[in-house]
């Protein structure tokens, strides 16, 4: 596939700016394992209508205590099972959404914003004050809680990405395109969202939200979301922020590692039922 992008990049570079689009804006859905798909069949779902999208909501218990969730990009609502597992024994009521684009939500081009609106909605409808978000979701999250006057208890992060050029540049590196049409591409997409590729940072996000207490985890081997990226959004967060690096959970499996979900829980301070 590289040989023909390159190729394509010095014969037809629109074709190749076009395919990275798509790739940046239209993820991939992959099915739920049948645990994921138990719990989700649990919840008390709902479907609201966002910006042409059906977007699936959840809800899972009835405690004092309230926890959003936001997954991560070609993630969805179904990949926390084992945390809303862990936490049937505690006081706390769980909200969830799959995406635009995500999960049993509708189809069609999606980005940061959509997953910012839907962070902002949540909290706004059920009074939220405590998050959890897993890799991209935390674009999302922090973009939100920049951008409007939320006053949130305590927020963790199972990894987080940070510059939005590194996601162009990994884009770049993963189809085969050159620095002229990956500048092509920074173009489109700057021209269009009306934003500057530079600005949209986790690192820069973060500093203008109002959050007690924030905590992340980050496997120091993930291959997706590498241990520089969660390190400087946790430097940038200050002295309100832990940095937790843990071994031998990847970039997926850390929603699934017991160990890690014990101190998540602990973190975020739920009493028991």
């Amino acid at each position: 596939m590289k040989p023909l992008i390159k190729l394509l990049s010095a014969a037809a570079p629109n074709v190749v700016v076009n395919i990275a689009y798509k790739k940046i804006l239209k993820p991939q859905v992959f099915k739920l394992r049948p645990h994921e798909v138990e719990i989700i069949q649990q919840a008390e779902e709902k479907s609201i209508t966002y910006k042409g999208f059906e977007v699936k909501t959840y809800k899972w218990g009835s405690g004092k205590d309230k926890l959003l969730m936001v997954h991560g990009w070609e993630g969805q609502a179904g990949n926390f099972s084992d945390l809303i597992q862990m936490l049937k024994d505690y006081d706390v009521t769980i909200y969830s959404f799959d995406a635009p684009s995500h999960g049993y939500s509708s189809q069609g081009p999606t980005t940061m914003f959509e997953f910012s609106d839907l962070v902002k909605y949540m909290l706004e409808t059920y009074d939220i004050k405590k998050v959890i978000s897993h890799s991209f979701g935390s674009v999302g999250t922090t973009h939100c809680l920049a951008n409007y006057p939320f006053i949130m208890d305590k927020y963790v992060m199972m990894t987080t990405p940070d510059r939005f050029m590194e996601r162009i540049d990994d884009v770049a590196e993963m189809v085969g395109m050159t620095n002229k049409v990956k500048h092509r591409l920074l173009n489109r997409l700057e021209t269009e969202f009306n934003v500057a590729a530079n600005e949209q940072n986790v690192s820069d996000f973060i500093q203008k939200t109002n959050i007690k207490e924030g905590m992340i985890f980050q496997d120091i081997n993930d291959k997706i979301v590498r241990l520089s990226q969660s390190e400087s959004v946790a430097k940038a967060w200050g002295k309100n922020c832990q940095l937790i690096k843990i071994e031998g959970t990847g970039h997926f499996r850390i929603l699934r590692t017991e160990t890690v979900l014990q101190q998540v829980i602990d973190f975020l301070d739920f009493d028991k039922n």
